[in-house]
């Protein structure tokens, strides 16, 4: 038998027919929906007089424009209420599953449906949202697509699709003390570049992988499609499966060694062969924080930002050149001991419960420095419900942070009530850091929660040095 890789047992299981010239038709089992982007495909179909073809493979949530302070204040501004209006009201037309801010259910996409044990090995599954990528962790072939394909799944449950070049990253070894999967995702991005996975699927492999934790797979694979890959993958394991009898259990679902088995066999076998190969020593990895305007402007703690004259490719040359005068940098500088304005703990990135259980174990016995606001964001209602079971809420609070009662994007995407005023400066631990992300002229440094929190108790970006304090609790 020919040894084949997740993706290629993935992709060959859900062909539904040959278009030609090398494209294919390909089931989808599992479409996402959000406020932002769909109200054309509904539109679409209202025209074409066409019903959702799957609406019970479909689930849709209300996260990028929504408030975190009140459901109330969603009414406030008038786009934000006709985007989820439009939403709520077509859902309810075509059946589909919605959950409505601040309902049991409601959260972050691409928090809700792994923790609601939606997304299993072997699956296919697509949402208007570059950062549908996060599904890969559980071994499901999982991307973003444009506004006309939302339509064309709705319609037919279908894609039209053409076959991904694959990319092995293998990373083998322990990481470090205070180093993450945040940590390793902005390393790979340093390494290969934002372009550098641009048509390829990447699977990540390896014995730093396998000791991963899901929550920290998810992490992982959501910052993929920041070095321009079109999803990232994990092949399934005992970590995976240990995960997901938890989920499906919330369901009422018991896992089968039938279902087990078949997840299982998704697993890229021993002998596949890939398009590219890149290899990772995860000892060689430090705390990581950007310094510019895209995610690979990175450097560890106490590094310095490279000189404008070193970089070989112009390209790179100019977007660093630019990046610099946006942030307010100098070339050659660290940027450790430089002052912020706030922290931002969320998104679909590090919003879930593990993530707030590391920001408590430091908030425990520090605050909130006096010159920092400090916003923490649930990535779902049952994350916010599990904090505040553990007890996590009244640490954050006691420490002087604003921990939010309404899940979302928030911060993340700027496009809702979270967004900052030009000129601050913002440690956050979302995905994205472009000119303008958090409101007109903020500046974003993405990091770990770890490395967030540290960064809102000194008040700076923490020095080599500080990194004791995280060692000390």
């Amino acid at each position: 038998m020919n040894p084949k890789t997740i993706v290629q047992k993935i992709w060959q299981s859900h062909i539904v027919d040959s278009l030609g010239a090398g494209e294919v038709l390909i089931y989808i089992d599992l479409h996402l929906l959000h406020e932002i982007n769909t109200p054309p495909a509904f539109e679409g179909l209202k025209e074409k007089g066409i019903k959702v073809h799957r609406p019970d493979r479909t689930l849709s949530t209300e996260d990028h424009n929504t408030p975190t302070t009140s459901v109330i204040d969603m009414n406030k501004d008038s786009l934000t209420w006709t985007q989820i209006d439009l939403l709520r009201r077509n859902c309810e037309l075509h059946g589909i599953k919605h959950n409505k801010l601040g309902s049991y259910e409601q959260g972050i996409t691409h928090v809700i449906a792994p923790e609601q044990g939606r997304v299993i090995p072997g699956i296919t599954l697509v949402c208007c949202d570059s950062h549908t990528t996060t599904h890969g962790a559980f071994g499901a072939l999982a991307y973003g697509i444009g506004t006309s394909q939302v339509e064309h799944v709705l319609a037919t449950q279908t894609l039209r699709a053409i076959p991904f070049k694959t990319m092995c990253i293998q990373v083998d070894g322990k990481l470090s003390v205070n180093v993450d999967a945040k940590d390793l995702a902005l390393s790979i991005i340093r390494k290969i570049g934002t372009g550098g996975g641009q048509g390829y699927i990447i699977e990540y492999t390896g014995s730093t992988i396998s000791s991963l934790s899901m929550e920290q797979r998810m992490t992982l694979c959501n910052m993929t499609v920041e070095a321009g890959a079109s999803a990232g993958i994990i092949s399934p394991d005992d970590t995976t499966i240990s995960y997901l009898q938890k989920a499906l259990a919330k369901r009422q679902i018991k896992v089968s060694q039938e279902m087990i088995q078949e997840w299982m066999s998704y697993a890229t076998d021993r002998e596949a062969k890939f398009d590219k190969y890149v290899q990772i020593d995860a000892e060689q990895i430090q705390p990581m924080i950007t310094w510019g305007t895209n995610p690979s402007q990175v450097i560890s703690l106490g590094e310095k930002i490279p000189f404008i004259e070193k970089i070989d490719d112009p390209s790179e040359c100019l977007a660093a050149r630019q990046a610099i005068e946006y942030m307010g940098l100098h070339e050659g500088e660290t940027v450790s001991m430089l002052p912020i304005t706030n922290v931002f703990i969320g998104s679909c990135t590090n919003g879930r419960i593990e993530d707030l259980r590391v920001v408590a174990s430091l908030l425990k016995y520090h605050e909130v420095h006096s010159n920092v606001n400090m916003l923490i964001v649930p990535g779902s209602m049952a994350v916010y419900r599990q904090a505040v079971k553990e007890g996590l809420d009244k640490i954050f609070e006691r420490a002087g942070a604003d921990f939010r009662r309404l899940s979302g994007c928030s911060l993340c995407v700027g496009l809702n009530s979270d967004k900052l005023k030009s000129g601050k400066r913002v440690v956050s631990t979302s995905n994205r850091n472009f000119e303008g992300r958090q409101g007109i002229g903020v500046r974003t440094h993405i990091t770990s929660p770890r490395i967030a929190t540290l960064s809102a108790i000194k008040g700076h970006i923490p020095t080599v040095d500080d990194l004791e304090l995280l060692n000390n609790e």
